[in-house]
């Protein structure tokens, strides 16, 4: 079946880094335009960014362009999120996300906090 396990969530301080990774598993990877989301507490899950199968195009919310970079490694099955300059605002439950067969599978999460 379709697994998603997201990981390399954490605390971490203004200004800093953080690089999430998603392991994908039970469908053609590499067929498939990946999502990552994130959902803070009291708000509505929201779309950070998307990539397309081959890699070759990207998308990404208004609020993270320039900071957070998404890509992928078709050979691994793992889609990754590298996110710069991170902001308090940036704190949430980071989600990746595959739509198959019309269907959403989602991974578990991973929490990002950013504080001081």
């Amino acid at each position: 079946q379709v697994q998603l396990v997201e990981s390399g969530g954490g605390l971490v301080q203004p200004g800093g880094s953080l690089r999430l990774s998603c392991a994908a598993s039970g469908f053609a990877f590499r067929n498939y335009y990946m999502t990552w989301y994130r959902q803070a507490p009291g708000k509505e899950r929201e779309l950070v960014a998307g990539i397309s199968s081959g890699g070759s195009r990207t998308n990404y919310a208004d609020s993270v362009k320039g900071r957070f970079t998404i890509s992928r490694d078709n050979a691994k099955n793992m889609v990754y999120l590298q996110m710069n300059s991170l902001k308090p605002e940036d704190t949430a439950l980071y989600y990746c996300k595959a739509v198959i067969s019309l269907r959403d599978h989602w991974g578990q999460g991973t929490q990002v906090t950013v504080s001081s």
